[in-house]
């Protein structure tokens, strides 16, 4: 049975993770690589521990008659956690961005302004479903010098813990500071509450989860958040677009993992396309078992599609279900975009550069594509190693949240006696 957590343990864990954040800022790279390297090869070395943990969370998942497209997200197998082992392996090589010199400046009065790259201090990640974020999130803050909170979902909770103990392992023997990684193994729900008031020892919240978690958190948060938002991602085909690229790009964003916040949600289609284009991917998505929600003009075309209600256009439905439009020019599909999107990825697949240009400055989303799709929207796929969210926020950062994106800066100056006059 989990041990249960009141306010005075939430406040323990919180002032821990700070105080460690403190001696893990300064822990040189080669110790925090070596550390990285360790878990990668302990989560192999337990794999079959942390997978026997997992099929409780599948089980009950499959008892309380979870979607197929979660229990997908909620799989651990040795694919997977070999994955998660690539990605710490991943981040061990790539550049420690902690003390980077980012700008500097040189003043008439002879002072040399600096901009110093620092940890953000103590990162709270608050998820749901996917155990494989709990090795992620602990392996990007490590190496970015941040103490992590980690607060999962009862979904995954077995699985976490499996995880996280394994990593702690891994830091205990190395060395790093106690308390750099930590877990609430409480899923109770108003310890979320609880948390996100330790304004005083966490410095950055992080949910990642589906739009009701996301508003609860950005609502009772004394903390600042960036918010990983729900991913209503277009793909548009233009007039002037390869069609065969256009099927291959549509059918690739919708179905080769439609329960990830970057999978297409709704498929955008110039009217002197429309009819060529739809019946012959709808083959393709009918063998997929892909449902479709459509506009007026897009049910003359195919003819078993649901009407499209004013929800639809709005939804992220991480799973197979597509809404249609067919748009009569660009213009209209960018306004669509603006209107019903969450400014996560959006693409346009065409010939056209001038209408590539276009889409590319008028869309606002945090990733905007040409004639690619909308699915390698990922840290792993930008070079960035793993990710620890999207972010749909302007301020701090903006889409895949890295390395680079998880310390802050300070300025630092250097003078020989200056005084101001």
């Amino acid at each position: 049975m989990l041990k249960k957590l009141n306010k005075v343990d939430i406040v323990t864990i919180a002032k821990g993770a700070k105080e460690a954040s403190y001696a893990l800022g300064l822990v040189d790279t080669d110790l925090k690589d070596a550390a990285l390297r360790g878990m990668a090869k302990d989560l192999l070395r337990h794999s079959g521990s942390i997978e026997k943990e997992n099929k409780k969370d599948i089980k009950a998942a499959k008892k309380k008659n979870y979607p197929s497209a979660l229990i997908d997200r909620l799989i651990l197998n040795d694919k997977r956690i070999k994955g998660m082992a690539d990605s710490l392996d991943t981040i061990s090589n790539l550049k420690d961005p902690v003390g980077n010199i980012i700008e500097v400046i040189k003043r008439p009065n002879g002072l040399v302004i600096g901009k110093m790259r620092v940890p953000i201090g103590v990162i709270a990640i608050i998820y749901e479903s996917r155990p494989n974020v709990t090795s992620d999130c602990v392996g990007l803050c490590l190496k970015s010098g941040n103490s992590v909170i980690l607060r999962g979902g009862s979904e995954a909770i077995n699985s976490n813990i499996a995880i996280f103990e394994v990593l702690n392992k891994s830091v205990e023997k190395f060395g790093l500071p106690k308390n750099c990684i930590s877990i609430i193994r409480d899923t109770a729900h108003n310890l979320i509450r609880q948390l996100l008031q330790q304004d005083k020892f966490i410095d950055l919240v992080m949910p990642r989860g589906g739009e009701a978690l996301i508003k609860e958190v950005a609502a009772h948060s004394k903390i600042p958040v960036i918010k990983h938002y729900k991913g209503v991602c277009h793909v548009y085909v233009d007039g002037n677009a390869d069609l065969n690229m256009a099927h291959s790009i549509a059918l690739n964003a919708k179905v080769q993992r439609p329960g990830v916040c970057n999978a297409m949600e709704t498929l955008l289609v110039h009217r002197d396309v429309a009819a060529r284009f739809l019946p012959v991917l709808m083959k393709d998505y009918r063998a997929y078992g892909v449902e479709i929600r459509g506009c007026e003009m897009t049910k003359r075309i195919i003819k078993d599609a649901k009407p499209a209600k004013e929800e639809d256009w709005y939804a992220e439905y991480l799973d197979l279900i597509l809404s249609v439009k067919v748009v009569n020019d660009l213009d209209e599909a960018i306004a669509h975009i603006r209107k019903y999107g969450s400014q996560h990825s959006d693409s346009i697949v065409t010939d056209n550069k001038n209408n590539a240009l276009k889409f590319l400055r008028e869309v606002d989303s945090a990733a905007v594509y040409v004639n690619a799709s909308t699915r390698f929207t990922d840290g792993g796929e930008f070079g960035m190693g793993a990710e620890i969210g999207i972010s749909t926020d302007k301020i701090h950062a903006r889409g895949p949240m890295a390395l680079k994106e998880l310390t802050t800066y300070k300025y630092v100056i250097f003078g020989n006696g200056q005084i101001r006059k």
